[in-house]
């Protein structure tokens, strides 16, 4: 989904958008990973805050819902520019084939995103 609420409302309920889908930091397997929240994110939420500190944040702080809409909104400004780099380069295909792949990696790809890339004929 791409749309102009997605990263906040996400944030608000304790997600992260990462590239292997989304990270839900109101785990309790979360509690314990001190690793950031995307380690090839470079927004300032994952140079400075790891997963178990912002585990601890989300349930008590609406601070948390602020920073995890800015890594958020920072996921989908390189996803939007690795998007554009693959276009010039005539790599669009293998670009998005990767990237569903890693959101997807036990190959569960929703029927819709496999509809949806038939059209534009990406094979999936």
């Amino acid at each position: 989904m791409y749309d102009c609420v997605f990263p906040s409302r996400t944030a608000r309920f304790g997600t992260a958008l990462i590239p292997e889908g989304l990270l839900r930091l109101k785990t309790s397997a979360m509690a314990a990973d001190y690793r950031p929240v995307d380690p090839e994110c470079d927004c300032l939420v994952c140079k400075n805050y790891s997963r178990a500190h912002l585990h601890a944040k989300i349930t008590k702080e609406p601070h948390a819902a602020s920073l995890l809409t800015y890594h958020n909104i920072r996921f989908q400004m390189r996803l939007c520019q690795d998007m554009h780099k693959a276009i010039i380069a005539h790599e669009f295909v293998p670009f998005v084939q990767d990237f569903i792949r890693r959101q997807f990696p036990n190959r569960d790809v929703p029927i819709w995103v496999r509809e949806a890339l038939q059209w534009a004929m990406i094979d999936v």
